[in-house]
């Protein structure tokens, strides 16, 4: 059964929910994990490749847009994309969660305090425990 946890960006500032995703896809990388990074549209998929690289200094995050057949630690792409194979971990960006949930071992569900995302975010977390599952919420402060 997958791990799932919520994390929410307590800020308002423009990006929260995408640098928060840079944050938790480096913790996912140093962990082990060949995380899949889902983003609502192609825009944000080519957001999340340009912060990757300057969310952080000194930061390096191997990482590609998916399209199709490369091998990057971490893989970008949108909601209509295929999910690329030997991925363990989903970090969700979308405001639709991914499709079968046992696929993964972890989920992290990424928002922040936009309407929209937020309440995307909590229906989701209603969903999974309706499935029977446990998830796991986390507020998160800027650094």
């Amino acid at each position: 059964m997958a791990r799932i946890d919520f994390y929410v960006h307590r800020g308002g500032h423009a990006q929260a929910a995408e640098l928060l995703a840079c944050r938790v896809a480096e913790k996912a990388l140093e962990q082990g994990f060949r995380p899949w990074l889902r983003t609502q549209d192609e825009a944000q998929a080519h957001v999340m490749d340009t912060l990757l690289w300057t969310f952080r200094d000194g930061s390096f995050l191997p990482h590609g847009l998916w399209n199709g057949d490369q091998d990057d630690a971490l893989l970008i792409g949108p909601v209509d994309a295929a999910t690329p194979p030997d991925r363990d971990m989903l970090i969700n960006l979308a405001l639709t969660s991914a499709e079968p949930v046992d696929h993964w071992e972890r989920i992290a569900e990424v928002a922040d305090q936009q309407p929209e995302r937020l309440e995307s975010a909590r229906r989701r977390f209603r969903a999974y425990r309706q499935q029977g599952l446990d998830p796991h919420h986390h507020t998160v402060n800027s650094r």
